[in-house]
Formats: C-alpha cells, sequence, structure tokens
C-alpha cells in the first residue's frame, strides 16, 4: 500500500521513528531506528510496508529496498512473524542473511530471539536460492556526544532497544557490563556492538 514515505524525521524510539508529512505523523516500526538519527529533524525517505493484523494495523519501515525486500521474504516462512524478522535485520545486513540462508547456516540463524533450530530450517528451504539481494546501500551515522554522560545516554537507549528487539534482561545485562566498558560514538554502534556480543 506505501511504497515508502517521505517527510520529516520528528522522533526515534527503541522500536519506531515518526516522521510527519502533510500535518500527519506516521509511526513506523523499523529493525534499529537509531540508523537514521543523523537525519532526526531532517526529511528522509523511508521504504515502508504496512501490515494489518485482526489487532493491529502497523507500518514498517526501512533504510533501503534491500532490507524491506529481506523483511518481506522473512514473513513469508511459516513461524517467523515481523517481530522476529525485525531482530534479525537489526544485526544484520540482508546479504549477510542471504549468504546465511545460501549456506544453510542454521547455527546463524538460532542466534537471534525467537529463531529456534526448526525455525532456521524452515527459512534454509523456504528461501534458499529465492532471495535476491542486489548492492546494498551503506548508511553514515551522525557522531554524537561521546563523553561519560553522553556515554550513558547511548548506553541506555541501545539497551532499550535491545529489550524490544526481545533480549531476556539477563542477556542485556551481560552487554551493559561490556558497552560500560567501550566508548561508542552512537546509539547505533552501540546497539550493533550489543548485538555482536549477544550472537557471538
Amino acid at each position: 500500500m506505501y511504497a515508502y514515505i517521505i517527510g520529516k524525521l520528528t522522533q526515534l524510539f527503541p522500536t519506531h521513528l515518526v516522521i510527519e508529512t502533510s500535518g500527519i505523523g506516521y509511526e513506523i516500526q523499523t529493525p534499529n531506528s537509531y540508523r537514521f538519527q543523523q537525519q532526526l529533524n531532517q526529511e528522509v525517505k523511508v521504504y515502508t510496508s504496512f501490515i494489518v493484523r485482526e489487532d493491529a494495523q502497523l507500518l514498517y519501515g526501512f533504510i533501503n529496498e534491500e532490507e524491506k525486500d529481506m523483511f518481506l521474504s522473512l514473513i513469508k516462512v511459516t513461524g517467523i512473524g515481523p517481530k522476529s524478522a525485525l531482530a534479525i535485520l537489526a544485526s544484520s545486513s540482508p546479504s549477510e542473511v542471504k549468504q546465511a540462508i545460501e549456506n544453510e547456516n542454521d547455527s546463524y540463524l538460532t542466534k537471534f530471539p525467537g529463531i529456534g533450530k526448526k525455525t532456521a530450517r524452515q527459512i534454509v528451504l523456504d528461501l534458499k536460492g529465492k532471495v535476491q539481494i542486489t548492492e546494498e546501500n551503506s548508511d553514515t551515522l551522525l557522531t554524537v556526544d561521546a563523553s561519560t554522560d553522553g556515554q550513558s545516554a547511548i548506553i541506555k537507549e541501545a539497551l532499550m532497544a535491545l529489550e524490544a528487539l526481545g533480549y531476556s534482561k539477563r542477556e542485556i545485562s551481560k552487554v551493559e557490563k561490556v558497552l560500560a566498558k567501550e566508548s561508542n560514538p552512537t546509539v547505533d554502534d552501540a546497539v550493533k556492538r550489543g548485538l555482536q556480543i549477544l550472537v557471538s
């Protein structure tokens, strides 16, 4: 229904972002909203998918068409809902997911929350040889305050994002201890580092 939305990015949250266009604020669920932080309060183009369920009508947004296409492929697999697909894409690029599928790398896929061995095998069976991923666009992120206070805020936002993706408090506590010893210039960097810790 909506191929993409162009508008002003007004807010970022761990699970979603808000884009305002023509006086309407669209709440859009994303794999990692902080990938868009460089464009906060600027005009952005977000590739979207509108999904209607019995209890909700939700708009999902992606930084490029490749990410959107992979999301749409994943949710066609039995046992994979939008939340699981978002969790996979939050820490992996579409090309990395495709490579795991083509190589039948079940162990890579089971590292994500909500993906067991049976579901990972189903992803491979359903999507191997069927997913087309072109060269992906790279996205550059804004470097923010990396001072102690800035780092605390970055870590807090990153942990909230990981919780929203479905990771347990025990897993998040493990990530927090590592992030506290490091310096990550952006929330997106902290989220990516956290995901790297969780899937290693």
